[in-house]
């Protein structure tokens, strides 16, 4: 079994792309709780289903679906979801960049 291990390093820089503040208690944590996760999907990875029938489902149930149906009732008017965004252009929600040039630089 190969064992990955997440750094410290790593996680800060996850933390950075998700723009998330960590403290560094946190830090150590989520590196050893990502680690086990990984040691976890490697051991499953391990188990042989060549012989195992894939299961796509267990409760025999099937899906319950309506039509795609527009019910002009429902609709929310665009002055209304709009109206106490931050930023909008030309009738569309403006946001920012999610990755941006530091960001860039950790990947």
């Amino acid at each position: 079994m190969h064992t990955v291990t997440v750094t410290p390093d790593e996680v800060k820089k996850i933390g950075k792309l998700a723009k998330i503040n960590l403290q560094e208690n946190e830090v150590n944590l989520f590196a050893k709780q990502f680690t086990e996760t990984l040691e976890v999907v490697n051991r499953l990875n391990e188990i042989d289903t060549n012989n195992t029938e894939a299961t796509y489902q267990v409760s025999g149930l099937s899906n319950v679906t309506r039509p795609d149906e527009i019910n002009e009732t429902e609709i929310l008017p665009k002055e209304i979801a709009l109206g106490q965004a931050k930023n909008v252009h030309n009738g569309y929600f403006v946001v920012d960049r999610l990755i941006d040039s530091d960001a860039e630089e950790l990947i």
